[in-house]
């Protein structure tokens, strides 16, 4: 009789264990779950273009060459206490981390360490963020709007192709 209440709640564990969602690690971002009916998301920021964002320093919702220059090099210097001029990789991801929200964000410390010496430099980091710079500006004004630093994308239909059971349309 032991044997078979232990077999139970053995077989049992796992469907509590259902119950109650995982915890997430302290400082992770726990993404909000979409409900049924929420609309789906058509405009989306990469991490790198909500740091540029945030380089604007007058809040006139545009993000000019020189405040995009100082607001990189400041993101630059609060995460190299040391005053060397350069980043390890794990302090890059620091950097990353901080100003983008993520450890992984684009662009990798091997996409930025051109010379593979495993130290990121500040000359580095411009170097690689004035390409980025470049790619946004979509109007080459040199001047950054909202409008160039988001992705606008279509919604997603559904596997009917938006139409009814069948592919008839719309019931």
């Amino acid at each position: 009789m032991r044997l078979l209440f232990a077999l139970a709640a053995l077989i049992a564990t796992p469907a509590f264990a259902q119950d109650r969602p995982a915890a997430a690690p302290q400082g992770a971002i726990t993404p909000v779950p979409a409900r049924p009916g929420d609309p789906a998301f058509t405009v989306i920021a990469e991490p790198v273009a909500m740091m540029i964002a945030a380089f604007d320093a007058d809040g006139d919702g545009k993000v000019t060459r020189a405040e995009f220059d100082a607001g990189l090099k400041h993101s630059f210097d609060v995460i190299d206490t040391r005053h060397q001029g350069w980043l390890g990789y794990i302090a890059y991801s620091d950097w990353q981390e901080r100003w983008m929200g993520d450890r992984n964000t684009v662009p990798s410390p091997f996409e930025v360490d051109r010379d593979g010496d495993n130290k990121v430099t500040f000359a580095e980091i411009a170097d690689r963020f004035a390409l980025l710079f470049a790619r946004f500006d979509a109007d080459k004004d040199g001047v950054l709007e909202r409008k160039e630093l988001v992705t606008i994308r279509p919604q997603m239909q559904g596997p009917s192709g938006g139409k009814g059971k069948k592919g008839r349309g719309p019931n």
